[in-house]
């Protein structure tokens, strides 16, 4: 097997767990934002705001690998 085989092989790997990790990251996180806005529904500005920020921090992650995935496929 070549060594630009496992460096494709490996960023699949990297792609599916970013996807699968970022999905799920985000999916939580949004279960408990929606729960906290039942809860206390004159909080909702706020929590909405950090619910933005949650995502952008949770989606951060899956771009990163994306990047380092290709680094590794051009490796």
């Amino acid at each position: 097997m070549d060594l630009h085989n496992l460096g494709v092989i490996a960023a699949g790997i990297a792609f599916a767990g970013a996807a699968i990790g970022g999905g799920i990251g985000v999916g939580v996180m949004y279960s408990q934002f929606l729960a906290g806005m039942s809860r206390q529904p004159e909080l909702a500005g706020k929590l909405l705001s950090r619910a933005f920020l949650g995502l952008a921090l949770a989606e951060a992650l899956p771009i990163i690998v994306v990047g380092m995935a290709f680094t590794l496929i051009n490796k």
